[in-house]
């Protein structure tokens, strides 16, 4: 039997900003956004996934949304798609103008479901900051937050044929996008967690996730001390992306990878001040980068 899954994160949130308490304010935009999902009706149902279906796409290196991405129409996602716009023009009006330009274009049609999706070449095809002249961090951030229930939903029913498959890549081998964040786990195994669509997947620990550049000497780390004990700003000096880690056995209650990323501003901070950015941005990058 197909179903919906509910994307409801919020019992872990308030978890974690028990952790937080000092960061609860500047962190509270995150609530809303996650309130927003747990209400979400996503516009399609759990796929049934088949293992030989999977595994054939994943033998030729191809997320599963490359050839079969979610039914998807504008009204269907304009709803949470307009709360998210709505929301990010208050803590960035400078950002306004180009978001009113986006939503024109998506009651134009000129922007559809698919134009956000991920691709092979990143995040959408271009259309959306072509049309609105919005950049691709909002873009991306627009995108992931708007899609994650939906994906989530049509995805989740294939978590479970990942598990003896060979997927090497650095990018979500469900959905295609690039990761989100990154949890050691026992043995010191390296797992990527994807904002996307919640899914996840092993990956080599000496590799860039983004670039593929393998061995120790492009490798950037930057261990967190004190309360922060067990994060990590994994970087990468060839392409100078980064990803966040936590590792597991340290902080055996760290809540979900999304939440751990959200909930993390300071060490963004610290990486930027490095020269190094993030695949898929958070809503506090957007404004701390605007500024």
């Amino acid at each position: 039997m197909s179903c919906t899954v509910s994307t409801d994160l919020r019992e872990a949130w308030s978890a974690l900003l028990e952790r937080r308490r000092s960061l609860a304010a500047s962190l509270a935009p995150y609530g809303d956004v996650l309130g927003r999902w747990a209400l979400a009706v996503p516009p399609v149902t759990e796929r049934r996934w088949s293992t030989a279906e999977c595994r054939e796409r994943w033998r030729h290196g191809e997320p599963l949304a490359a050839g079969t991405p979610p039914p998807m129409e504008a009204a269907d996602l304009e709803g949470l798609l307009g709360e998210v716009m709505e929301q990010l023009a208050a803590l960035d009006p400078a950002r306004a103008p180009a978001l009113q330009r986006f939503a024109a274009a998506w009651d134009a049609r000129a922007i559809v479901p698919s134009s956000l999706l991920p691709r092979e070449a990143g995040l959408g095809d271009g259309t959306a900051e072509a049309a609105s002249g919005l950049d691709a961090a909002a873009v991306a951030w627009l995108a992931c937050a708007t899609l994650r229930p939906t994906l989530e939903t049509w995805f989740s029913g294939a978590h479970a044929h990942l598990d003896d498959a060979e997927w090497a890549r650095g990018v979500c081998p469900f959905c295609g996008a690039p990761p989100g964040f990154i949890d050691v786990i026992e043995g010191g195994h390296r797992r990527l967690a994807c904002h996307f669509c919640g899914g996840g997947w092993g990956f080599a620990k000496l590799r860039c996730p983004l670039c593929g550049v393998e061995g120790t000497e492009a490798l950037y780390r930057l261990k967190a001390e004190g309360a922060d004990e067990g994060y990590v700003v994994s970087g990468c000096r060839r392409c100078r992306g980064y990803l966040k880690e936590l590792d597991r056995r340290e902080r055996w209650n760290g809540g979900p990878p999304l939440l751990e990323d959200w909930s993390t501003p300071h060490l963004d901070v610290v990486a930027r001040r490095e020269g190094y950015s993030k695949p898929i941005p958070s809503l506090l990058d957007l404004i701390a980068t605007s500024r």
